[in-house]
């Protein structure tokens, strides 16, 4: 179990290098509620971006990007609400999801990966 914890944060870690490498500016990671987590906050612009960052060694499982389901979807979008509601954003928001084969691997962005 720790193992795969360092592997997800490993990941996390480097998809957020790669974000501010790309001229995104961090807001809060690892952020929890009740109805979910999102794993990076960030601003691209004026835009408040939920970031979801998915890890799959296996191909065979459909791979990093195909992992963010609608169930999935659905939870982050709670927490991406509950986030909005004590943090009143004015701007626009975005959901991307960054996908690794590994953690310290090149990702594959998807910006506007999903919209509620």
């Amino acid at each position: 179990l720790m193992d795969r914890l360092k592997i997800g944060k490993d990941a996390e870690t480097s998809a957020e290098r790669w974000l501010l490498r790309a001229g995104l500016r961090l807001v809060t990671r690892n952020y929890r509620c009740r109805g979910g987590e999102i794993d990076l906050i960030m601003r691209d612009g004026r835009e408040l971006v939920f970031v979801e960052v998915r890890l799959r060694r296996d191909p065979r499982f459909g791979g990093a990007l195909a992992s963010v389901d609608h169930h999935k979807q659905r939870r982050l979008a709670l927490a991406a609400a509950h986030y909005l509601q004590h943090h009143p954003w004015d701007g626009p928001c975005r959901f991307d999801v960054i996908g690794l084969s590994e953690p310290t691997g090149g990702p594959q962005w998807v910006k506007y990966a999903f919209e509620l």
